[in-house]
C-alpha cells in the first residue's frame, strides 16, 4: 500500500508539470473531440487480439517508445495529466472497493478469530490464561501504588534536590514499566496470547508514560508561573494552569485511545484477519480520534467568540479533510497534514517545556547551559528528524531505493530528508559548542581571577575563545552544505576544487585582507596583546575590547573605540604586561640634607608598603636613586618603584601627596626658580633727606 501511494506521488508530481505544459499548448484538435466519436465498447474481436500480443514484441515497444519521445508536447502533457487523474481516481475507487469487500466478510473473519483465540485459552486453561492477562494489566499498577506509598514521605526531600522535583512522577511510571514487562517475561505464553500480550504491554507503557510527561509539563508549566509572578512580570509568557490541564487530558485521553485502537489493530494480524480488514476497522475507531479532537478545538478555553467559531469551523473541515484521506488511501498526504498542523504545536510544547525548566529555581538545568541546549535543540531536531524519516517511508523513499536507484524524485526526496537531518545535526553540534564556548567565557571572567597567573590565563581565554568559536561556525556550515549536496547526488570534488582556484583569485584581489588575517593570526599566536590590555601602536592606543579575523577594536580612555586592521598595527606596545617602574623627579634646595631626605623617603616607602590597598600592587617600594643632576637653582633627585600594571598611577598619587606632607614636617623645602631685584635705594634716601634738611634750615623751618 505504501509503494502505491509513493507511486501515487510520483504520478502527481509529474502530472503537475505536464499540467503547466498542457495550460500553454494544449492542441485544438483534443479539446473538439467529443465523447460521440469514441468507439463503442465491445468485446476485442481476433484481429484485435493479435494486434495486442504483437504490440508487446520488444521491436513494437522499442518503436512506440521513439514514436512518443518524438510526440508533440502538448499531447503528451494531456495524456500525462489525464493518467495521473485517473491514476489517482483509481486508486481511490480501488482502495475503497477494498474496504467495503472487508465489511462483508469481516463477520466470517471475526468468528474464525474467536474460535482460533478461545481454541488456544481453552487449551491452556482459562484461569491461567486469565490470571496471566490480569497480571499484566494489574500488577504494573499495584507495584506503582506501593512506590508512591514508599515516595510519600521522601517527597518534599526529593523535591528540595536540584532537579529531583520530576522523581514523584517519573519513578512510579518507570517502576510500572519494569514491573509490566516482568510479569509478561516471566509468564509462560502460547503463541497467539504472547503476540498480544506484547502488543498490550506496549500500549499501557506509552500511555503511561504519556501521563507522566504530560504530568510533568503541567507542573513545570504552574512553577514557572508561579515564579513570574512572584517576580511581577506583568505579561506572562507561560500559559495558565486551566490551560495547560485541559490541553493536558486532552492530549492523554487523544493518546490513550489511539494506543487502544492501535493494539486492537495490531492484536487482529497474528488472529488471521486481513490486511483490508484491520483497515477497516482502523477507519471505524479513527472515527473517535476524529471526535476527539473536534470535541478539543470547540471547547478550548480563552478562545475569542469572533474569530473562535471561525477557526473551529475551520479546523473541523481540516480534521475531517485529513480522515476522508486516510480512508481513500492517501496516506502520506494524510501524515503531510498532521505535520503541517501538529510539527509546529510539537516543537512550541518542547521549547515550554525547557524554558519552563528553566525558570524554575530547583532545576537541574538551571546552571547547566549544555544540558539546556541539548533538551532544547536536541528534542527539537529529534521530532523534525524523526518527521521527515517517517514522512520519507511514507512515501517510500528508503534504503531499498537508495540501492536500487530508480528515479529522480526518488533521489531528490532522499537527500531532502537527508539533509534535514545533516541540517539538524549540525545545528545541535554547533549550538552544544557554543553553549561551552559560552560558558567558558563567562566563567572565565578577569576581574574574578586571584592570582597575576589566574587573571592572564583568563585574558588569555577571553582573547581566544571567540576566535575559535567564529572559526568552528564557518567549519560546521561549509561541511554541512557540503554533505547536504553530496546528498542530493551533486558531485562536490569540482565544487572543492573551483573553490580553491576562487579562493586563489580571492587571494590576489583582496591582498589586504588576507593580510589582515594572517597578521592577526600570528598577533594572537605569540600573545601580543589579549582582551583587557592597554596597547599603544603608532598613532594608535587604547584598551582591547575584542577581535575579528582581521581586526582588533581599542578603546581610548577618553572614550573613542578605534578599529584597527592587524595589518596595521605593526610593533605593539604593551602596558599591561607582566610589571611596570615609574619614576619620579623632585627638586630641592641647595643646602637640603640629602641623608635626611633619603631617610625620609624610604620611610614613605615602607608606609606604601605596609598600606593593605596599596602593598599587594608594589613590586619594589619607592626609593631614591640618587642625585640625578645640579640645576640652575635647584638639585634633582631621582625616585623610583615597581608595581603592577596599571596601578602605578595611583600609587604614584598618594605617593607624591605623602612626600609633600612629610618634607614639610622634617623642614625639607622644594626649590623653584626666584628673581632677585639688586639696587642704592639707600643712599637715594639719605640723599633726599638731606636735602629735605637743607631747605628746612633756609627757610628757618625745624628739621624733622
Amino acid at each position: 500500500m505504501e509503494r502505491d501511494a509513493a507511486g501515487v506521488l510520483k504520478a502527481a508530481i509529474s502530472g503537475i508539470l505536464a499540467l503547466i505544459v498542457l495550460l500553454g499548448g494544449i492542441s485544438p484538435s483534443f479539446a473538439q473531440t467529443s465523447p460521440a466519436q469514441a468507439p463503442a465498447a465491445a468485446a476485442p474481436p481476433a484481429q484485435v487480439r493479435e494486434m495486442m500480443q504483437l504490440m508487446q514484441t520488444p521491436e513494437v515497444k522499442q518503436w512506440m517508445s521513439t514514436q512518443m519521445a518524438t510526440a508533440p508536447a502538448g499531447g503528451s502533457a494531456a495524456a500525462d495529466q489525464m493518467s495521473v487523474l485517473s491514476g489517482l481516481l483509481q486508486h481511490a475507487r480501488r482502495h475503497v472497493a477494498m474496504v467495503s469487500d472487508a465489511a462483508m466478510t469481516l463477520p466470517f473473519q471475526i468468528g474464525n478469530a474467536s474460535s482460533l483465540f478461545l481454541g488456544e485459552i481453552a487449551a491452556n486453561g482459562w484461569p491461567r490464561m486469565v490470571a496471566q492477562f490480569l497480571a499484566i494489566f494489574l500488577l504494573g499498577a499495584m507495584v506503582e501504588s506501593l512506590a508512591r506509598y514508599a515516595f510519600r514521605r521522601r517527597r518534599r526531600r526529593l523535591a528540595a534536590m536540584a532537579g529531583m522535583h520530576l522523581a514523584p512522577r517519573v519513578i512510579p511510571a518507570l517502576i510500572f514499566a519494569a514491573a509490566t514487562v516482568l510479569a509478561l517475561l516471566s509468564l509462560g505464553w502460547p503463541p497467539l496470547s504472547q503476540s498480544i500480550a506484547i502488543v498490550c504491554v506496549v500500549a499501557l507503557i506509552v500511555q503511561r508514560f504519556t501521563i507522566c510527561l504530560g504530568g510533568v509539563l503541567v507542573d513545570l508549566i504552574g512553577l514557572a508561573r508561579a515564579e513570574e509572578e512572584r517576580q511581577g512580570i506583568t505579561a506572562p509568557t507561560m500559559p495558565g494552569r486551566v490551560v495547560a490541564l485541559f490541553w493536558y487530558r486532552r492530549c492523554a485521553t487523544f493518546v490513550i485511545y489511539f494506543m487502544l485502537g492501535w493494539a486492537a489493530i495490531q492484536s487482529m494480524e497474528p488472529l488471521g484477519y486481513s490486511p483490508s480488514a484491520r483497515l477497516l476497522v482502523g477507519y471505524i475507531l479513527g472515527i473517535g480520534l476524529l471526535l476527539i479532537a473536534i470535541e478539543a478545538v470547540w471547547s478550548r478555553p480563552h478562545k475569542d467568540e469572533k474569530r473562535g467559531h471561525g477557526t473551529s469551523w475551520a479546523l473541523t473541515v481540516y480534521f475531517l479533510l485529513l480522515w476522508s484521506l486516510w480512508v481513500a488511501g492517501f496516506n502520506w498526504l494524510l501524515w503531510l497534514g498532521i505535520y503541517v498542523l501538529l510539527l509546529p504545536r510539537v516543537l512550541a510544547v518542547s521549547t515550554l517545556a525547557v524554558k519552563s525548566l528553566q525558570q524554575t529555581e530547583a532545576s537541574f538545568l538551571a546552571t547547566r547551559r549544555i544540558a539546556t541546549v541539548l533538551l532544547d535543540r536536541g528534542v527539537r531536531a529529534l521530532i523534525i528528524a524523526v518527521a521527515a524519516v517517517w514522512l520519507g517511508h511514507m512515501l517510500g523513499v528508503g534504503a531499498d531505493t537508495m540501492a536500487a536507484g530508480e528515479t529522480m524524485v526518488d533521489k531528490i526526496a532522499r537527500g531532502v530528508i537527508g539533509g534535514i537531518v545533516i541540517l539538524l545535526a549540525a545545528d545541535l553540534l554547533w549550538h552544544v559548542i557554543k553553549a561551552y564556548i559560552d560558558g567558558k567565557l563567562l566563567d572565565s571572567s578577569v576581574d574574578g581571577g586571584a592570582t597575576d597567573e589566574e587573571r592572564a590565563r583568563r585574558a588569555r581565554i577571553q582573547t581566544l575563545l571567540p576566535i575559535f568559536r567564529n572559526i568552528l561556525a564557518v567549519v560546521i556550515a561549509v561541511i554541512a552544505v557540503l554533505m547536504v549536496l553530496s546528498g542530493l547526488g551533486i558531485e562536490i570534488g569540482p565544487l572543492i576544487a573551483g573553490a580553491g582556484v576562487v579562493g586563489v583569485a580571492v587571494g590576489f584581489g583582496a591582498q589586504t585582507i588576507v593580510k589582515d588575517v594572517i597578521s592577526g593570526m600570528f598577533y594572537l599566536w605569540d600573545d601580543a596583546f589579549r582582551i583587557g590590555e592597554y596597547i599603544e601602536s603608532g598613532s594608535h592606543k587604547g584598551v582591547v575590547e575584542a577581535f575579528s579575523l582581521r581586526s582588533v577594536k581599542l578603546r581610548h580612555h577618553r572614550g573613542p573605540l578605534t578599529t584597527v586592521p592587524f595589518g596595521e598595527l605593526g610593533a605593539v606596545k604593551n602596558l599591561n604586561r607582566d610589571w611596570t617602574i615609574d619614576k619620579i623627579s623632585l627638586n630641592v634646595k641647595y643646602d637640603t640634607d640629602l641623608v635626611k631626605a633619603k631617610k625620609v623617603i624610604k620611610q614613605i616607602g615602607q608606609t606604601l608598603l605596609e598600606n593593605p590597598e596599596f602593598g599587594p600592587h608594589i613590586i619594589e617600594t619607592l626609593k631614591m636613586k640618587g642625585v640625578e643632576q645640579f640645576g640652575e637653582f635647584a638639585i634633582e633627585i631621582r625616585l623610583s618603584m615597581m608595581t603592577k600594571p596599571g596601578e602605578q598611577f595611583v600609587i604614584r598619587r598618594n605617593a607624591l601627596a605623602m612626600i609633600r606632607n612629610a618634607f614639610k614636617e622634617n623642614g625639607i623645602e622644594f626649590a623653584v626658580p626666584t628673581v632677585q631685584v639688586a639696587g642704592d635705594r639707600d643712599a637715594e634716601v639719605d640723599a633726599a633727606v638731606a636735602r629735605y634738611a637743607a631747605h628746612a634750615r633756609a627757610n628757618g623751618e625745624p628739621a624733622a
